[in-house]
C-alpha cells in the first residue's frame, strides 16, 4: 500500500487545489443559502449572497458560526436535508449543556470513511495490522469514524469501546493488536496497567497510536512511545465539522495535514475575528467544502493553534496546523495571567521523577485566585527525606513560575491516586465556578 493514501488529492498542487476549493465553497455556500433557514436569514440581513463571493479571499465577508449556534438549533436547526435523507446522528456528550447534534447523509459517511483512511495511513496503519478501537461507541463520533477508515484500507478492526482496562490488555494480548485508537491519556493509562499486571507494555506488540479528542504534548507522545514502542501520531476532528478526519499527522510528525480538498481554514484572532498571517497563532475557523447534511460555515473552533503553507517532506501538499494545545476556552487567568493546562504538562514532563499525571485545582482566597497543582511521582520518592521532598517541591514550583508567569503550589502525591480517565481527561478542577 503507498504510504499516501490518495496521492490524487494528498499531493495535488496548490493552485490546483485553490481551484478545486472555490468551486466546492460556492456550491457549498449555495447550498447552505437555499436549504438552512439560519444562514439565509444571517447573509440577507447583511444583504450578502452566495454570488457576492467570487474569490477565497471573499470569504471573510461571511458571518462566523460557533458552537453556541449550532445549540440554539437544537436538534435539527442546521440541518439542509430532510431526515429522510439523514442515514446516521450523532452528538456531542452534552454534559454541561445543549448537546451539538450532526447528521450524515450516505455521501457524508463515504466521505468520513475516506478523509479517516487518510488518518490511518498517515498515522503509519496498514492493511495488514489489527487495529484495537478503545473510544466509546455511542453518540459521540470518534470510534465510528476511525473505524471505517481502518476498515476502508483493509485493516482489522476490533470495536472494543473504552473501559475496562484490563479486559482491553487482554484483547492486546489474545488477538495480536499492533495499531491502538483512543486519547493519549487513556493510552498513557493502558500502558501503567500492563507495568501493574506485570508484564512490560512493549511486549504488547503495539505498532502504531492513533490519537486524539484531547489536547496534548509532544512531550507526552516522547513518553508513551518510550513506554510502549509504538509510533504515537495526533489526529484532529470535530462533530461539528464531521468528527475524526479534518486534519492528521504523518511519520514526520510536523504538524497536522488539513484535508483541503474536503475543508477550507482560516486562523483568525480570538479577540477580534481578524485574520492572522501565515504562521501566527490564532483560533482554528473551517468552512466545510464536501458536507451535505450540516454544512459548517466559517466554524471558530475555539482551538489555538497556527499554520504553515509549506509542504511537508513527506510528498504532501496539505496546509499543516501545529499541535493543538490549548483551547479559547480552556484558559484559566490567574491574577490576570492567562494559564493553559498544556504549558503545565510540558513543564512537568520534562522533570524527572515526575509521573504523567497531574490535576489542577483553581480556587479564591479572600479576593487572590490561587492555583494548585498536584503530582505523582515515581514510588520511591516518599520513602526519602523530608527535607528532600520539600527541596523537589520548590524545584517543580520554580519551574511552573518561569514557564507560567504567576507562582503557584505544587502538591507532591503518591503514584496511582490522581483519577484517570478511559476518555477525555478532566485536567482543571475551577473551584472558583463549581464552590
Amino acid at each position: 500500500m503507498n504510504q499516501i493514501w490518495n496521492p490524487e488529492y494528498e499531493t495535488m498542487a496548490r493552485e490546483e487545489r485553490r481551484d478545486l476549493q472555490f468551486k466546492r465553497l460556492q456550491m457549498t455556500l449555495r447550498w447552505a443559502y437555499d436549504n438552512v433557514p439560519f444562514h439565509h436569514e444571517r447573509w440577507t440581513a447583511l444583504k450578502l449572497k452566495p454570488g457576492d463571493i467570487r474569490s477565497l479571499d471573499d470569504l471573510a465577508k461571511v458571518p462566523f458560526t460557533a458552537k453556541a449556534d449550532f445549540t440554539a438549533a437544537y436538534p435539527y436547526g442546521l440541518f439542509a436535508v430532510p431526515l429522510e435523507k439523514v442515514v446516521r446522528i450523532h452528538s456531542s456528550s452534552g454534559t454541561k449543556s445543549t448537546p451539538v447534534v450532526v447528521g450524515y447523509t450516505r455521501g457524508d459517511l463515504n466521505t468520513w470513511a475516506e478523509l479517516c483512511a487518510r488518518v490511518a495511513v498517515g498515522g503509519g496503519a496498514r492493511s495488514h495490522d489489527v487495529a484495537q478501537i478503545a473510544f466509546g461507541y455511542g453518540l459521540t463520533t470518534g470510534a465510528f469514524g476511525m473505524h471505517a477508515g481502518l476498515e476502508r484500507i483493509g485493516a482489522t478492526v476490533i470495536p472494543a469501546g473504552t473501559g475496562n482496562t484490563r479486559r482491553q490488555l487482554q484483547i492486546m494480548r489474545n488477538f495480536s493488536t499492533t495499531v491502538l485508537v483512543c486519547t493519549p491519556s487513556y493510552a498513557m493509562y493502558i500502558a501503567e496497567s500492563a507495568a501493574d499486571m506485570g508484564f512490560d507494555p512493549r511486549e504488547l506488540g503495539l505498532r502504531v497510536g492513533l490519537f486524539g479528542s484531547e489536547p496534548w504534548t509532544n512531550q507526552l507522545r516522547d513518553e508513551l512511545e518510550r513506554r510502549t514502542g509504538m509510533s504515537a501520531t495526533d489526529n484532529y476532528g470535530l462533530s461539528e465539522l464531521m468528527g475524526p478526519g479534518v486534519s492528521y499527522e504523518c511519520q514526520m510528525k510536523d504538524g497536522l495535514h488539513i484535508n483541503e480538498d474536503h475543508f477550507l481554514v482560516e486562523v483568525v484572532d480570538p479577540q477580534t475575528g481578524e485574520l492572522v498571517p501565515e504562521g501566527k497563532e490564532g483560533e482554528l475557523v473551517f468552512t466545510s467544502l464536501t458536507k451535505e447534511a450540516v454544512p459548517a460555515i466559517r466554524y471558530r473552533t475555539g482551538d489555538l493553534s497556527s499554520v504553515s503553507y509549506r509542504p511537508c517532506v513527506c510528498g504532501r501538499t496539505f496546509a499543516r496546523h501545529t499541535k493543538v494545545y490549548a483551547r479559547t476556552d480552556d484558559m484559566l487567568i490567574i491574577r490576570g495571567i492567562n494559564v493553559y493546562p498544556s504549558q503545565v504538562e510540558a513543564v512537568l514532563m520534562d522533570i524527572e521523577r515526575v509521573e504523567p499525571h497531574f490535576q489542577i485545582i483553581v480556587s479564591r482566597e479572600d479576593v487572590l485566585d490561587q492555583m494548585e497543582v498536584q503530582i505523582e511521582v515515581e514510588p520511591s520518592f516518599f520513602p526519602d527525606a523530608m527535607a528532600k521532598l520539600l527541596e523537589f517541591q520548590h524545584h517543580v514550583e520554580e519551574q511552573l513560575r518561569q514557564e507560567l508567569g504567576v507562582r503557584v503550589r505544587v502538591r507532591l502525591v503518591e503514584p496511582k491516586t490522581l483519577p484517570r480517565h478511559t476518555g477525555k481527561a478532566q485536567r482543571v478542577i475551577d473551584k472558583r465556578v463549581t464552590g
